[in-house]
């Protein structure tokens, strides 16, 4: 009997790269025990030793720059100076948690009617981390960055196309000095999730990914009573207002929406313009638009990959269509060519349509007039997700009262939407609960411990 296997596929030609042979019950088993073991010492270790590793880890990553880019783009068909650029951000990350993680974790006193009372922050144990394939190595060091300098363990279970960068990143920490068991690349099936956290000797996992994958790894989760961190789906809106700096807010829109081919849960996904200032965005937009390039990600003119499955494509295509025969019309782009999705824009979008209702994970751009300021905020909410956004606008003090009314786990004002390790990041509603990085993501998977003593 033949021993299953996950495929490495290149998306713009669909090339098989590599096949990587999935773990029995009992290699599996192995490492979660050994995952176990590691952390009995590694939690013993002082934050000195385990930023030593870390800072091991981002020296690798820098440089190996180049052949971990490449594996990047291989597996997933982001364009090489993206994952060049990913490669650097999780190298940053693993220098800022080695730097700040004893700060962010030092005993905090508390007043009380006891002699002294605090409250100490201890690791957990083993954490399952299961990620997804958009941003490979950045989704993985977002969570285990943290997660490790606070003295736990993990266990990583990636996409099955991104097996390759699974390994790779086990072998890095392995190369800066972490234990064996202190980071474990896992090649299992979505089925051997429930076994894992069947596991006494596994204390909480993190996923990122679709809402579907969340409330699944939830559910089995709550059932075990084992803590979770869910990053999941967004429909972020980009709202723009008539005296915004229009050149400025059509650079960034198009920036947002098409980086990694539009594959990015923080992507904007709908863009609410307001009714004044719709025909100065559009004039704009449509020559952005038309400059971008797609095709081999290798390729230095690209700016726009393949997507990375051949399925994503005949997703997103169902909803540009729906939304189309539902009265949505379409001003450029959606042809498709392999995993190629030409960019393209949506204009007259509604509620009630995919374009508008569901996470459209691609290069598609909406457009959806608001008549004023309120509307624009309502619509924006109207979404069961509510993972971040954006407001542009020149009237500073509008635009933080006008961000503190939309529902969603942050807004940025005239600037980008992306993940920073200085700045806690995650959703409400539908797009999860918890936080990953900053000072928020190192406190996820620690025992705050209150200690009360009377002298």
């Amino acid at each position: 009997m033949s021993v299953p296997v996950f495929k490495s596929i290149f998306p713009f030609t669909q090339e098989i790269l590599a096949e990587y042979p999935l773990m029995n019950d009992a290699a599996m088993e192995q490492c979660i025990h050994n995952a176990s073991a590691a952390y009995k010492s590694w939690k013993k270790n002082g934050y000195s030793e385990r930023a030593k590793v870390l800072k091991n880890v981002a020296t690798i990553l820098r440089r190996d720059q180049e052949i971990l880019a490449t594996l990047i783009t291989n597996e997933m068909g982001k364009i090489i100076s993206e994952a060049r650029g990913e490669v650097e951000k999780c190298a940053m990350t693993a220098d800022y948690y080695a730097e700040h993680a004893e700060f962010f974790l030092k005993d905090e006193n508390l007043e009380s009617n006891y002699t002294k009372s605090f409250v100490t922050y201890q690791p957990i144990g083993v954490v399952l981390g299961i990620m997804p394939w958009n941003f490979p190595f950045w989704q993985v060091f977002r969570y285990a960055a943290p997660t490790l300098m606070a003295g736990n363990t993990t266990l990583l279970k990636h996409a099955p196309n991104t097996c390759g960068c699974s390994l790779a990143l086990e072998k890095i920490f392995m190369e800066a000095g972490a234990p064996k068991g202190v980071f474990t690349s896992l090649i299992i099936d979505t089925p051997d999730v429930e076994k894992i956290l069947a596991s006494d000797l596994v204390q909480a996992a993190t996923l990122t990914g679709s809402e579907r994958a969340g409330s699944s790894v939830a559910s089995i989760a709550g059932s075990q009573i084992k803590k979770t961190v869910m990053e999941l789906g967004g429909s972020d809106a980009l709202i723009v207002l008539p005296d915004a700096d229009m050149k400025n807010a059509v650079a960034v829109a198009l920036n947002s929406r098409m980086l990694n081919a539009g594959q990015s849960c923080i992507a904007a996904k709908r863009f609410i313009i307001l009714k004044d200032a719709l025909q100065e965005f559009m004039k704009e937009f449509m020559a952005q638009l038309k400059n971008l390039k797609q095709g081999d990600p290798f390729d230095k003119s690209v700016t726009t990959g393949p997507l990375a499955r051949l399925d994503l494509v005949a997703k997103l295509d169902k909803q540009l269509k729906d939304s189309v025969k539902m009265g949505a019309k379409l001003e450029w782009g959606g042809e498709i060519e392999g995993c190629n999705f030409k960019p393209a824009l949506l204009m007259n979008v509604k509620k009630g349509m995919p374009a508008f209702d569901e996470e459209t994970f691609g290069p598609l751009a909406t457009v959806i007039i608001a008549k004023s300021e309120t509307e624009a905020i309502q619509l924006a909410n109207d979404s069961v997700y509510g993972l971040s956004g954006s407001i542009w606008t020149n009237d500073i003090e509008k635009g933080i009262a006008l961000a503190k009314q939309m529902e969603t786990g942050a807004v940025y004002l005239n600037t980008l939407v992306k993940s920073d390790p200085h700045l806690p990041f995650g959703g409400i509603k539908k797009s999860g609960y918890g936080r990953e990085l900053g000072r928020h993501g190192i406190l996820e998977f620690v025992n705050a411990k209150t200690i009360a003593v009377v002298n």
